[in-house]
């Protein structure tokens, strides 16, 4: 049964943990507290410091209850996601064995990404947004369950140069639309806040910035060339994602 959990509850629940869950959340809180290499995403950072991040842990990656747990840690937060607070975002640790490896790259966790967010919408009872696309090919298409639309992070041991989306087990953070939203209503603040932020990117990565990092909204921006960015400049030619359905909603 998968659980969404404060930081608190982690740490001071360590017995009843698994070791490499404990180590998730210690190099998490680390990334978020460094003082002299700051992260750059500001409004993560807030929300890591006001407790209003929830967590949830998967694995193993490559067994085939793994979307369902994805799929279950989302349904979970989608319905209680507007009482944790405005910075809020679901960040999901995830158990691959290739951590253990360390013989698999870029490629196999980009294919893992994309399959574990198309697979777990097989278990989404709920329609998609009749405001949001459901086709990637569309600008303004995002990854929704629940009925609610995510900007979706992810960081992986196979990024090293792109150190913002580097970590030692796979991650996924998603971002309500929502909360976005309310962040952007203050257009003087956010626009100095995103300067802010891109400041901190040059600093915190070796290399230049993505060019697919973009503006939700504009017409050359997709939102799923963000989800998961390479080390290099390069990037997928059309979006992985294929959205599952089960069978019983066709017979409605």
């Amino acid at each position: 049964m998968v659980k969404l959990y404060k930081l608190d509850e982690i740490l001071q629940g360590s017995d009843s943990r698994e070791p490499w869950q404990l180590d998730a959340v210690h190099k998490w809180k680390m990334k978020m507290t460094d003082r002299d290499l700051k992260f750059p995403c500001i409004p993560a950072v807030l929300g890591f410091t006001l407790n209003h991040l929830r967590y949830g842990f998967i694995g193993p990656a490559e067994e085939n209850d793994a979307a369902k747990q994805l799929a279950d840690l989302l349904q979970c937060f989608g319905e209680h996601s507007r009482t944790f607070g405005p910075y809020t975002s679901l960040v999901v640790f995830i158990h691959a064995k290739s951590e253990a490896q360390h013989r698999e790259g870029m490629d196999y966790y980009e294919q893992l990404f994309w399959s574990l967010l198309s697979c777990a919408t097989e278990f989404d009872r709920k329609p998609w947004p009749v405001h949001v696309p459901d086709d990637p090919s569309e600008h303004l298409w995002e990854f929704c369950y629940g009925g609610e639309p995510y900007f979706v992070y992810c960081g992986t041991p196979a990024h090293t140069l792109r150190r913002s989306r580097s970590f030692p087990y796979m991650v996924l953070a998603f971002t309500p639309r929502w909360v976005l939203n309310q962040f952007n209503a203050a257009p003087l603040r956010a626009e100095k806040t995103k300067q802010m932020i891109r400041k901190r990117l040059h600093a915190y990565d070796p290399v230049p910035p993505h060019p697919d990092l973009n503006l939700y909204g504009a017409e050359d921006n997709y939102e799923w060339r963000q989800y998961f960015l390479h080390d290099s400049e390069d990037s997928l030619p059309v979006c992985p994602f294929a959205r599952m359905y089960r069978k019983y909603e066709n017979k409605t």
